[in-house]
């Protein structure tokens, strides 16, 4: 089963921990002035030494994926939206079969290394991510400042070239008014606290990204320890925030029941609709409030009802009318999945 249908440790408040590593290769401009034969090469260079990388990794030329599978790799967010519509023909993934390892290739930067989990494992991500850039850097030189560190396109980027994230559930922060007091101490503790795709996207389903802003002058063990600190600080409260809706136990079984309701007997559901009922029902079930899902077909609810997975598993394009038709006999069949 790959990561994001799984649950792990505090997954009822983290979904998912991500951990990046942004590179360059030294003596290449960056990507954005690059000609194509510098993109080529980079391209090139970097197919060749897949197979010295390990982890059973494979080369995938972006150009040679349709643009259903493209959506779905950002519905997964294992590439962001922006690369997705990238017309660079030397753009490409370097990604394994359980697809928790993920390497952008000529995005912003020449290389961006991303590994992947559920639940909050932000330690273990990065001790893999630091292992995988060490086997690659022995293949291709970086661009290091002795100075500033590791050189990247963004300066927001430059020194460790590490971003640390995590996908938060929180729902009862957002029910009780108290997410805008949360978001505000988490950006005074030098963090970013956004929508699900990270800067400028919008909330859904009370899904959150927390992450780092600092990359220059702290240690990537420094960055990953306060991720991890204000990460359970942020568990806490929604834990509070849940124990407190659990007294008005009556008004949150009923909205839970009546969203669960809508999502099992709908024969319609939007793309904007579903991730509200969603994240109420994976409220429920985290709750003990709801018996019939579990942790597994919450994950596949998430992923499978957005409108490229939906497409990929009928095979062909749909209409949004078809789509919302489809979706909702998807999350039917989710629920009666035997266990």
């Amino acid at each position: 089963m790959n990561w994001y249908l799984q649950s792990g440790k505090d997954s009822d408040v983290i979904i998912s921990s991500r951990v990046r590593l942004s590179r360059n290769i030294e003596g290449v401009p960056f990507v954005q002035k690059c000609n194509e034969e510098e993109l080529r090469s980079i391209n090139s260079k970097l197919k060749e030494i897949v197979p010295s990388i390990g982890y059973g990794l494979k080369f995938i030329d972006l150009k040679d994926l349709d643009e259903i599978s493209k959506q779905t790799l950002v519905e997964k967010h294992l590439i962001s939206p922006e690369f997705a519509k990238s017309k660079n023909p030397y753009s490409a993934i370097i990604i394994n079969d359980e697809e928790n390892i993920c390497i952008v290739v000529n995005e912003e930067d020449h290389i961006k290394i991303q590994v992947f989990s559920s639940g909050l494992e932000v330690e273990n991500l990065i001790n893999l991510a630091i292992e995988i850039d060490q086997t690659m850097e022995k293949l291709i030189p970086y661009s290091f400042n002795k100075k500033y560190g590791y050189l990247t396109a963004c300066p927001t980027n430059v020194g460790t070239g590490l971003k640390v994230s995590v996908l938060a559930h929180l729902p009862a922060l957002t029910i009780t008014g108290n997410i805008r007091k949360v978001l505000n101490a988490v950006n005074n503790l030098g963090m970013n606290l956004r929508g699900m795709y990270g800067e400028g996207s919008k909330v859904e389903g009370d899904l959150y990204q927390i992450s780092n802003n600092q990359t220059l002058g702290v240690t990537e063990k420094e960055i990953t320890k306060n991720l991890k600190l204000i990460s359970q600080k942020v568990i806490e409260q929604e834990r509070l925030a849940r124990k407190f809706l659990a007294k008005k136990s009556v008004d949150l079984e009923d909205k839970v029941y009546r969203d669960f309701g809508v999502l099992s007997n709908a024969v319609k559901l939007s793309e904007n609709e579903t991730p509200e009922f969603i994240s109420s029902v994976k409220l429920g079930t985290d709750l003990g409030i709801i018996s019939e899902l579990n942790d597994t077909k919450v994950a596949k609810l998430m992923l499978e009802t957005k409108p490229a997975s939906i497409q990929k598993r009928v095979g062909k394009l749909l209409s949004i009318e078809e789509q919302e038709i489809e979706r909702a006999k998807i999350v039917k069949l989710i629920i009666k999945e035997d266990e």
